[in-house]
């Protein structure tokens, strides 16, 4: 079966991977637009203590989490190493020590059906600095020791360096879709033209710019995010191994090997256009609001500030699956700030619907139709 990506982000590229590991023939066209999610994105693969009440959510953030450990080991049989991604846990910090008897009582709960969660340990001021240095006292935390962390970036180039060792073809261009009574029948990128048996469109917030001509609007809005990257001075301790840190508020740090330290990131709304620029308030935000909780990053080394849109739907869940009125033709889309938890376990299903296997999560939340608002004839 011959199968056509459209978008190499988290989700693309993991699809891309998967269907090529099954057997199929598959192109992957990406735009390279500025501002990709996961270009940008460093993640934090913890989704046990959230405090959402979405199920539908949680159970796909869940399964993501959970299929990490096997795709990491997968790939490092195809001689992929450098994934960006570690197992190195999670504080969950907090001065009250009621709100951490509550976040430990729902990491107890929730590891009846995620054993994954690992070790659950309460630690004191000291307990927590030891594993995180920069944090100031006053914070005490709760320990996850399944937690991990990953470079998006790292992570999607290694599924496309998989994916084209299987025989997958990458091509950078600005895809279009031709078609004719409700089937896509080919792709144009450039001067030529590709057919396919199926299109995966896997292309975040410029979704609609590609499905608008078949007469869909597919409701997707973007959401900026900026993404601080430091480097901390002289310190004596390896900080790759540092665990991820979950404040109170919406920030998190995230440390990297070479003394790299990650801060973010900005949730900014309601933007004009695709604005990539990074801006002096967004610098502030994420600086001020890490300085509660880590003020010795005020003595690292600025290095890059990051921008990417994250997607999101109407009801916040990701779509994923066919694309109502059209043969052939598949969309995932939406996964929002948890696009590095579940991209990569979405891509996987997603190959397998294409090729008719059976799946291990039951889509009927994730309906494609919820993100359409229209169907025009063309």
């Amino acid at each position: 079966m011959k199968v056509i990506v459209i978008g190499a982000g988290i989700a693309g590229a993991s699809t891309a991977y998967h269907l090529a590991k099954f057997g199929a023939n598959v192109l992957i066209i990406d735009r390279q637009d500025q501002g990709q999610a996961t270009d940008a994105a460093a993640g934090i693969i913890c989704p046990w203590l959230s405090q959402r009440r979405n199920q539908a959510w949680y159970r796909l953030a869940k399964a993501g989490a959970r299929y990490y450990p096997e795709l990491i080991k997968d790939l490092e049989s195809k001689g992929e190493t450098e994934t960006g991604y570690a197992k190195v846990g999670a504080l969950n910090i907090h001065t009250e020590q009621e709100k951490l008897s509550k976040m430990e009582e729902r990491a107890y709960q929730r590891l009846e059906d995620a054993p994954e969660i690992g070790e659950i340990t309460r630690l004191d001021e000291q307990g927590t600095r030891e594993l995180f240095p920069l944090l100031m006292q006053g914070y005490s935390s709760v320990h996850i020791s399944g937690a991990a962390r990953v470079d998006g970036r790292a992570l999607r180039d290694a599924l496309l360096r998989a994916a084209q060792s299987l025989g997958a073809e990458l091509l950078y261009g600005d895809a279009q879709l031709e078609f004719h009574a409700g089937r896509v029948k080919r792709v144009i990128c450039g001067a030529n033209s590709y057919e396919a048996d199926k299109v995966i469109v896997c292309a975040g917030v410029w979704a609609n710019q590609l499905m608008a001509p078949l007469g869909i609007d597919f409701q997707v809005r973007a959401q900026k995010a900026q993404i601080m990257h430091l480097r901390v001075p002289g310190t004596k301790h390896t900080t790759g191994s540092w665990p991820v840190v979950m404040p109170p508020s919406d920030q998190y740090l995230l440390a990297f090997e070479e003394h790299k330290i990650v801060v973010g990131a900005t949730h900014e709304n309601n933007m004009e256009g695709y604005d990539t620029r990074v801006t002096a308030g967004g610098m502030h935000e994420m600086l001020s609001k890490s300085h509660t909780f880590a003020p010795a990053l005020a003595d690292s080394t600025f290095e890059e500030v990051r921008v990417g849109f994250r997607p999101f739907t109407g009801d916040f869940l990701p779509v994923i699956g066919a694309v109502p009125g059209w043969e052939d033709l598949l969309a995932v889309n939406g996964l929002g700030a948890s696009g590095l938890t579940m991209g990569p376990f979405i891509g996987r299903e997603m190959a397998k619907l294409a090729l008719g296997m059976e799946l291990d999560i039951d889509l009927t939340d994730y309906d494609v139709s919820k993100a359409i608002g229209r169907i025009e004839p063309v």
